[in-house]
């Protein structure tokens, strides 16, 4: 089975997790946020399902606290 690997951008990255481009470029510098990889000399994406996964786990982090507020970091 091959799938195919879905590069997004940074437009995309912050529409779907909500934050911003400095929160993005903040967690991936403390490991909370998967890194981007290089798409050439000047242009980088995130892969869809690593977002998907992060978006998954901060789901099921929320719901296992049980308050729906964001964690401690």
């Amino acid at each position: 089975m091959n799938t195919a690997i879905v590069i997004l951008r940074l437009p995309a990255v912050m529409k779907r997790t909500g934050l911003s481009r400095s929160s993005n470029y903040l967690w991936i510098s403390k490991v909370h946020f998967p890194a981007p990889v290089s798409l050439g000399a000047r242009a980088i994406g995130w892969v869809e399902s690593e977002i998907d996964e992060w978006i998954a786990g901060r789901i099921a982090q929320s719901r296992k606290e049980g308050t729906g507020q964001q964690p401690r970091q």
